[in-house]
C-alpha cells in the first residue's frame, strides 16, 4: 500500500477534499506522532519504503533523508519557506517539490502588524503590569509617524508596506531581487535602509548568504531607539548580537516570532523589552485551512503527473 506523511505539528484532514481524494485511492496517512518539528532522523523514520509523498513542515529534508527515502517522489510544503528543503538533491533523486507561497502570506502579514502595534504601545508589557496590581499609564508611540524598513518585498513583504502605508507611516525597503516598488514604497539600498528606519522587518528567505543578516555590526549602524520585528526565518538575525542591542539600549523593543532553536529557550526571555511568539505567523484559522488545501492539492497533482496514482 502507497503511503503519504504528514510531518506537519498539525494538520485538518476531515474537511480537506484533496486529502479524502487520496484516500479514495486507497493511500494511507502516517503523522508526525511528536506533534512539533521533526529532526532529521525522525523525518528518516517516518519516510519508510512505502512512502511516495510527503506533506513536509519545516523540518531538515536533506540528502540523507532522500537517500534514506527509496521511494518518495513528492514533497508539498505546507508553508512559503524553501529553506529546510535541498532541492538540488531532491531533483537528483527525481523528487517534485511544491510549496504554498500565496496562502500563508496574509497571516504573516497581518501579525508582524500586530507585533509592530504591540511594540509601540508596550501592550504585553502594560497588561502584565496590570496583572502585579499596578495602573501604568504607558506613553507609547505612533505607527504613523515612524519610517518602517521592509527587507524582503515577496509575497509578505508587499503586504506589510501595504498595511503599514493604511497607518499613514513612511515605506522604505530593500530587496536586490526587486526593481519597481510598490506605489508608496522607496527602494533603497541595505545600509541606508538601517540607518534611516525606526522600525525594521525581516521578510526575506533563509540562506547562507542572509545567515545573521542582523549581526553586531548591523544593530550598530541602526538608529538608537530602533525597533527589530522578524516573523521571516530565526537564522536571519544573531540572537545573541541582538540581546545586547535591548541590553544597551541600543534598539529600544524587539518582536520574534521565530528563532534559531525551537522552542525557544534562551536568554531573550529575560528581557521585557522583547515580544515573543511561537511560530504562529501562518495559523490563521483561515489561512490554515488554505495553506493545508493547497498543499494536498500539489501532493495530489504531483502525484497524479508522477503516474503512480491515477486521474479518475
Amino acid at each position: 500500500m502507497h503511503k503519504f506523511v504528514i510531518s506537519t505539528s498539525s494538520f485538518g484532514i476531515d474537511n480537506n477534499l484533496p486529502i479524502q481524494h487520496l484516500l479514495q485511492k486507497g493511500m494511507q496517512i502516517i503523522s508526525n506522532p511528536h506533534k512539533r518539528k521533526l529532526t532529521e532522523d525522525e523525518i528518516i523514520e517516518l519516510l519508510n519504503e512505502e512512502t511516495i509523498g510527503l506533506i513536509a513542515g519545516i523540518e531538515p529534508l536533506t540528502e540523507r533523508v532522500f537517500q534514506s527515502a527509496k521511494n518518495l517522489k513528492v514533497i508539498s510544503r505546507c508553508g512559503a519557506g524553501m529553506d529546510t528543503v535541498d532541492r538540488v538533491a531532491a531533483q537528483k533523486h527525481g523528487i517534485a517539490v511544491f510549496n504554498t507561497p500565496e496562502a500563508p502570506a496574509q497571516a504573516v502579514a497581518e501579525l508582524t502588524l500586530g507585533l509592530i502595534l504591540a511594540a509601540l504601545r508596550q501592550i504585553g508589557a502594560t497588561d502584565q503590569s496590570i496583572r502585579n496590581g499596578e495602573w501604568p499609564r504607558t506613553q507609547g508611540r505612533l505607527l504613523a509617524a515612524q519610517t518602517v524598513g521592509i527587507i524582503g518585498l515577496g509575497h509578505i513583504g508587499r503586504r506589510v508596506a501595504r498595511l503599514c502605508r493604511a497607518f499613514e507611516a513612511k515605506v522604505i525597503a530593500h530587496d536586490p531581487h526587486v526593481n519597481q516598488a510598490p506605489d508608496g514604497v522607496s527602494l533603497t539600498s541595505f545600509e541606508s535602509l538601517l540607518a534611516s528606519a525606526d522600525i525594521i522587518s525581516l521578510h526575506l528567505p533563509y540562506s547562507r548568504e542572509s545567515h545573521h543578516l542582523l549581526d553586531a555590526q548591523a544593530f550598530t549602524k541602526m538608529k538608537p531607539g530602533a525597533m527589530v520585528i522578524n516573523a521571516a526565518r530565526g537564522g536571519l538575525i544573531d540572537e545573541a548580537a541582538l540581546g545586547e542591542a535591548l541590553k544597551t539600549g541600543k534598539l529600544s523593543a524587539a518582536a520574534l516570532d521565530v528563532f534559531e532553536q525551537e522552542p525557544y529557550q534562551g536568554p531573550l526571555l529575560e528581557f521585557g523589552n522583547i515580544i515573543l511568539t511561537s511560530h504562529i505567523g501562518s495559523l490563521a484559522r483561515e489561512s490554515r485551512q488554505r495553506m493545508e488545501i493547497e498543499a494536498a492539492e500539489n501532493l495530489l497533482q504531483g502525484l497524479i503527473k508522477t503516474g503512480l496514482i491515477n486521474n479518475g
